[in-house]
């Protein structure tokens, strides 16, 4: 394993964020106040009510195998699982009265559950 600092690796990104993605996460990396650098590790792990939900934690060690790209200065990381089943997502944040937070559009996902927490 080696730290966030190290060089994104030449492969597709599976997944973008939005300006607005970026900047909120920014801003949540801040708030940690870390001392190493931090990235947003993105993952789909198995369960909710349709089969996969996304995991979203803030984590300062890259696998290998990782997928790693930068938005606007933020690292992102997705291990090679996740970034299978993430080909092609957006990940966004709105800031509104109705649904305010992350929420990632994934072509992918043949059916989301009505909390929407969850995908198949």
């Amino acid at each position: 394993m080696s730290d966030v600092t190290t060089s994104p690796r030449e492969v597709a990104t599976p997944i973008t964020l939005t300006d607005a993605a970026a900047a909120k996460v920014a801003e949540l990396i801040a708030a940690e106040g870390a001392s190493e650098r931090l990235a947003l590790r993105i993952a789909v792990k198995s369960g909710g009510c349709s089969g996969f939900q996304y995991d979203l934690f803030f984590d300062s060690e890259i696998a290998d195998d990782d997928v790693v790209a930068e938005f606007a200065g933020v690292p992102v990381a997705v291990d090679a699982r996740s970034a299978e089943l993430l080909t092609g997502s957006t990940m966004d944040f709105s800031d509104g009265l109705q649904g305010a937070g992350f929420h990632i559009a994934n072509p992918n996902a043949t059916h989301t559950c009505g909390c929407g927490n969850s995908f198949s």
